[in-house]
């Protein structure tokens, strides 16, 4: 009998993507890792930065020898020698900016999450489609090689019926983070539980039933929260989220004929096993590595699909990322975690 082997992955060299001038909208930490990644691992060039500060764009453009650096993110939306802007600004500026840069006529990737609510995810969709300009949620996980052996290993119906997918991402942060501010969207759920919830979703589609449980922080924002999630066919899913301390990032996706084990953390570069009764493992060998090893690749694919023409991208469909929302959304409304106008969230507290 033949040894079973795994797929291997379909994920072309992130240099041969055809380069794009990329606008970064908000000069953070994530821009910082998602600049270092593309210099490193890719033709893609960094054309220009546009901050609400004119001081922070000029010191990120020397630091990352970027040529041009604006002091409003209005001023790199309209700015004729930029192609796709990546949006990394805050959360609660995601949906503003990406429907700045839209309307200026650029094509989008916006960090994750595309927006605060399904809403917001929705109204960048349509305006992206009515614009006739790409838009994509960076949700680098799923762009990453490990996760298209996923893909195939999943399509192949190797692990057969899925009926369970259990996900966890928890850290600890330092109290000055942005995650303990309830005027930034702070808690867990939108920074890391998008991860196991979009793995989830993406495993799973959408739950028609859902049932929440949290724990509140004396910040004012969410500190902890747990979710069980039944799904058409039997399927059901659990995940937890905090920022308490660091945990071992694992999803496990248990099917009727294989179990897929992701190793943690499950959301960056690394190793994984589909495990069969008998006792035979098929293991999936990668480098472990963290952004600067994983950011080019979406990077890479969005540029291809823009070239070609694209104005969405199979590995996270607007659908996708809006699907996630949604469950993200029901989330906060059983914990009371209400933002009470699009850019201002607050924490009810009511759990």
């Amino acid at each position: 009998m033949t040894q079973p082997t795994l797929p291997h992955s379909r994920v072309p060299e992130s240099r041969d993507a055809p380069g794009l001038r990329w606008g970064i909208m908000g000069p953070g930490w994530i821009a910082e890792r998602f600049t270092e990644s593309i210099q490193a691992h890719t033709g893609q060039v960094i054309a220009a930065v546009g901050s609400r500060s004119l001081n922070r764009s000029k010191a990120f453009a020397e630091a990352f020898s970027v040529p041009a650096a604006y002091g409003s993110y209005q001023e790199l939306a309209a700015a004729p020698d930029v192609d796709i802007v990546y949006v990394c600004t805050p959360h609660t500026g995601h949906h503003p900016a990406a429907v700045m840069a839209i309307e200026a006529g650029k094509h989008v990737l916006v960090e994750k999450p595309i927006g605060l609510d399904a809403g917001q995810a929705r109204d960048i969709a349509a305006r992206a489609e009515a614009a006739g300009v790409f838009a994509a949620e960076a949700m680098w996980t799923f762009f990453l090689p490990k996760f298209d052996v996923i893909r195939q290993i999943l399509d192949a119906g190797t692990l057969g019926t899925i009926t369970t997918v259990v996900a966890e991402y928890g850290e600890h942060f330092d109290r000055s983070h942005r995650i303990f501010d309830a005027e930034l969207a702070g808690g867990p759920l939108l920074d890391l539980g998008t991860y196991p919830l979009a793995l989830i979703t993406e495993v799973l589609g959408s739950p028609h039933r859902l049932h929440a449980i949290g724990q509140a922080h004396e910040s004012g924002v969410n500190a902890q929260l747990s979710a069980v999630m039944t799904f058409d066919g039997g399927g059901q899913a659990v995940v937890n989220t905090h920022l308490h301390n660091f945990t071992p990032t694992t999803a496990t996706i248990v099917g009727s004929k294989a179990t897929l084990a992701i190793e943690g953390p499950f959301n960056m570069p690394g190793p994984f096993e589909v495990r069969f009764p008998d006792g035979t493992r098929l293991r999936h060998e990668e480098p472990a590595g963290g952004h600067f090893e994983g950011l080019h690749f979406e990077a890479a694919a969005v540029a291809r699909a823009v070239v070609a023409g694209s104005t969405q991208i199979s590995q996270r469909t607007l659908a996708a990322s809006i699907r996630t929302l949604d469950v993200a959304d029901e989330i906060r409304r059983q914990l009371g975690v209400v933002f009470t106008t699009p850019e201002t969230p607050t924490f009810e507290g009511k759990i």
